[in-house]
């Protein structure tokens, strides 16, 4: 899988925040977030992968996995796809890991939309528990085997568009509910009269969430 990579703004490379961007978009798409928070993460490196696959709909961006109600594939294929990518971000997290040379509690995955499905698909999954998951915008994958399948719970944010009409709004319900059954320490936020996007408010929200996570001191200003 490739990857871009922005340094951390000091040069101590202490922590990792790794985006992982929707169905049809790209790593660039995402990194582009690190301008508004590296002031405040001075320490941390900012990495954006790529999914493995083009897209069925937008051959110029890229797919985790495909999706039957847009391009047309099968169930079967969007199933095996997701299996087949998981595997894949369970490698590039470990090889990011050891080349920055940092513990999993020093990550921080941040998904949107089919970016957030992998996320909370593959962290729990982990023996080593990652510092946290900023999820927007996303769903939980197959929430019936999380509880037997979890080697790991850690802390989740749910951030989701009132108005979004790509992902409904209630899967943010839907994957809290399941997440706190199994015992996440589980965070939400509601972004109001957002569609399927990353409002400023909830970026705020993310902000502290990493901040907390990963033991950062908010910046005085």
């Amino acid at each position: 899988m490739n990857f871009s990579r922005r340094a951390s703004k000091s040069g101590e490379d202490s922590s990792v925040v790794l985006f992982l961007h929707g169905y049809g978009a790209d790593g660039a798409d995402l990194l582009g977030l690190s301008e508004p928070l590296a002031p405040h993460l001075p320490d941390t490196v900012f990495i954006a992968a790529d999914a493995p696959d083009r897209s069925m709909a937008n051959p110029t961006g890229y797919q985790w996995f495909p999706i039957p109600w847009i391009d047309g594939s099968t169930d079967a294929a969007a199933s095996e796809g997701m299996h087949r990518s998981a595997k894949l971000l369970d490698a590039l997290i470990d090889r990011i890991l050891a080349e920055e040379g940092i513990d999993a509690d020093r990550l921080i995955l941040f998904g949107f939309s089919q970016g957030t499905m992998m996320s909370l698909h593959v962290a729990p999954r982990r023996l080593e528990p990652v510092a946290g998951i900023v999820a927007f915008s996303g769903r939980l994958m197959v929430p019936e085997r999380l509880g037997e399948e979890m080697q790991s719970t850690p802390p989740v944010l749910l951030i989701h568009g009132d108005a979004d009409d790509v992902v409904p709004f209630e899967e943010l319900q839907t994957a809290g509910e399941a997440l706190q059954g199994a015992g996440f320490a589980v965070y939400a936020h509601v972004m109001e009269g957002t569609g399927h996007g990353i409002a400023p408010d909830g970026l705020s929200v993310a902000l502290a969430f990493i901040h907390e996570h990963l033991g950062v001191e908010t910046p005085q200003h």
